[in-house]
């Protein structure tokens, strides 16, 4: 099996790796950890150097799960719900695990969700 974990280093991105992580110790699945960023020239240097240090801390997480995994950073120059969906069907996923942040409805309306994207797209 394949699982897919959208992550940013929300708490509730890190709930959703911690919960991937112990389903593919229980279903001896491969897990395939993933944060977009858009890329270009709205990068700051201080947030990819925050993705890095996130990322890092991810691969610390898995040392002695015994899960084998894989930790990617895209900037593919499409939003972070595009690249996930991509993805996991370029890879053949089977499961994606996706931290959900409540939001109110003018701030989804505003800013979009990249769960909800997900959810229905993939």
């Amino acid at each position: 099996m394949k699982f897919l974990v959208a992550y940013n280093g929300s708490t509730e991105s890190r709930a959703a790796l911690d919960l991937a992580i112990k389903h593919a110790s229980l279903f001896k699945a491969n897990v395939f950890v993933i944060t977009s960023m858009e890329g270009g020239h709205s990068e700051k240097p201080k947030d990819i150097a925050r993705v890095n240090k996130e990322l890092k801390r991810v691969r610390q997480q898995f040392e002695g799960s015994g899960v084998e995994h894989d930790v990617y950073e895209m900037a593919r120059g499409l939003s972070p719900g595009e690249d996930i969906v991509i993805f996991a069907r370029e890879n053949s996923i089977d499961q994606i695990f996706v931290g959900i942040e409540k939001k109110s409805r003018t701030r989804k309306l505003l800013l979009g969700s990249t769960a909800q994207y997900i959810i229905l797209k993939a």
